[in-house]
This record gives structure tokens, C-alpha cells and sequence, in this order.
């Protein structure tokens, strides 16, 4: 009778980042075990998030790695990283995504203490000013559900103080150009074909970011991490995958490029700028990431804009 290959186990050194004192130390640790395994031996508790490193300032490992596949030998030394308090991506989206429309909306109907008291509860007399609010809520609004019923998150929590930083971008941008769009002064004279072009671009790009975060979400099975190539499907929305990496972002770009048209209001300018450049970053660093990680990438693809950025 044949006896079976002997398993060897491992041993796992945890030491901390900053100080390199031992944490904690893992004997018999099966050679199969994942990173994520790994965290829950040492760390019970999910209050707080952690991060594993073979260095001291080495990049997080995945929770799927596998310890036997690692560049580690039997005896295995990793570095800890406390994030400190976390929160689930759900709950920052919705708060991120609900108060710009409930502060919009409060703009818009003028309730007290914003404006005048003369002005209180009344409503605008400009017929873009209703369609911008329409336009607004509308997105949050797709954000909102989108949040809900269509995102699949990778990472399921990020840091706590976070979300104060985020929302004050959201939040504080909405009430800015809600402030000048819903102001009682009188708007400017505003050409109407000008407006109907604007509401064109924001709607035909408001239904291709939707496109695009459906192809996306179709691309990850429910409880899987898997990261494969986007590829075009038969929604032509989706046929901007064979020339940027990011579409969804370059449809939100479009989207407020055209309520910036259709408002003719300089903090929406100014806002659709700085979310231009941040949505850049993020999309040069996913571009990034692709490259790295699959060799057949499609060359052709550009971060955000085709052939130019």
C-alpha cells in the first residue's frame, strides 16, 4: 500500500509594519490556506479591517492569494497593517449620493433660512430651472439604485474618515450649484436650442453610464473577486469598451458637460473640471492595472478619451 505525500505545513510570522514587533505567530498552517484564512486566525474581529504585506511597505495581498503560491518559504513572515474603523461601500455610496439630491431639492422648493424670506417656498419662473432639477435628482436618484441593485464591490469596506472627506466633496458641490441655479434673480436669457442639445448629451450619456455599470457587474459572479477584460456586448453604449478602458467615466463626464450647457452656471463648470480630473486618476489607474495584469489587453483603448487621454 502507498502512503500518501506527507503534507508540510507552514509557519506564519506577523509582525507590525511601523514597529517590526511579532504580533502573533501561526504554527501548522495548512499550505492551501488564503491570505483571508490567514486574517481570521489572527484577527477575529471585523470591526476592524487589516492588510497583510511580505514588507514593510509592500503592496496589501489579496485575501484569495494562496500561502503555497506565495514567494515565502515554510516559514512565512508578513507584515501587518491596521486601516483602523471601516464602513461598508454601500453605506458611503448612499450617503454620498443622498444628500446631494436632498439638498438639491431644498434649493430648489426654497425652503427657509436659504434665501430671502419673501422667497420661501416659492418656485422659479425659468423652465430650466425645473428641468435641471429634473435632470439633478434624476441622477442621484440612477446612483442611488444603481448602489442597490447593481454595484458588486471588490473591497467590501474602506476607512471611516473617508466618507467625511467624500461627503463634503457631494455634498457641498450640490449645494453650491444648487444655490446659484434656484437663485429668485432673474436668469439670463438662455437659447432653448442650446438647452434641448444639453438635455440630449445628458440623457444619451446618463443611459450609457448605466450601460456600462450593467457590463461591468455582468462581468463578476455574485461572490466572486474574478477581474476579467471588458469587452463590447451587443448595447451599443457598450462599443466605447473597444477605444477607453473607462467608459463609465467618460459618460459621466458627458453627463455634466451637458447639464454645465444646460445651465450655463459657473459652479457646475467648475465642478464638472475637478470631477474631470479626478475621474482621470482613477481611470489612468485602472488603465494601469489592466496593462499589468493582462498581457492580451487591447492596445488601442485610451484611460478616458479616445486617442487623447
Amino acid at each position: 500500500m502507498k502512503r500518501g505525500r506527507a503534507v508540510v505545513f507552514f509557519e506564519v510570522e506577523i509582525l507590525d509594519a511601523k514597529t517590526k514587533d511579532k504580533l502573533c505567530f501561526l504554527d501548522k498552517v495548512e499550505p492551501n490556506a488564503t491570505i483571508g484564512e490567514i486574517k481570521c486566525m489572527f484577527h477575529k474581529s471585523r470591526e476592524y479591517d487589516l492588510r497583510l504585506t511580505l514588507h514593510s511597505k509592500g503592496k496589501s495581498l489579496k485575501d484569495e492569494d494562496v500561502l503555497q503560491h506565495l514567494p515565502v518559504g515554510t516559514t512565512a513572515t508578513f507584515y501587518f497593517r491596521d486601516l483602523g474603523a471601516q464602513i461598508s461601500w454601500v453605506t458611503v455610496f448612499l450617503t454620498e449620493y443622498g444628500g446631494p439630491l436632498l439638498l438639491y431639492l431644498m434649493f430648489y422648493f426654497r425652503v427657509p433660512f436659504i434665501y430671502a424670506p419673501k422667497y420661501d417656498f416659492t418656485t422659479s419662473k425659468h423652465w430650466v430651472v425645473h428641468l435641471a432639477c429634473m435632470c439633478h435628482s434624476f441622477h442621484y436618484l440612477k446612483r442611488l439604485l444603481e448602489t442597490l441593485f447593481v454595484h458588486r464591490f471588490s473591497h467590501g469596506t474602506m476607512p471611516l474618515r473617508n466618507i467625511f472627506k467624500n461627503c463634503t466633496y457631494y455634498w457641498g458641490f450640490a449645494a453650491w450649484m444648487a444655490y446659484y441655479i434656484n437663485h429668485p434673480l432673474e436668469y439670463a436669457t438662455i437659447l432653448t436650442t442650446l438647452v434641448r442639445i444639453a438635455l440630449i448629451i445628458f440623457l444619451f450619456c446618463q443611459v450609457g453610464n448605466f450601460s456600462i455599470h450593467i457590463a461591468l457587474r455582468n462581468l463578476r459572479p455574485p461572490g466572486s473577486k474574478t477581474r476579467k477584460i471588458p469587452y463590447p456586448t451587443k448595447n451599443p453604449f457598450t462599443w466605447i469598451f473597444l477605444l477607453v478602458s473607462c467608459p463609465n467615466y467618460t459618460y459621466e463626464l458627458g453627463s455634466w458637460f451637458g447639464f454645465t450647457l444646460m445651465t450655463q452656471c459657473l459652479p457646475v463648470a467648475f465642478f464638472t473640471a475637478v470631477g474631470f480630473i479626478q475621474m482621470t486618476v482613477w481611470a489612468k489607474g485602472k488603465h494601469r492595472s489592466y496593462l499589468k495584469e493582462f498581457r492580451d489587453y487591447p492596445p488601442l483603448r485610451s484611460p478616458i478619451l479616445p486617442f487623447v487621454l
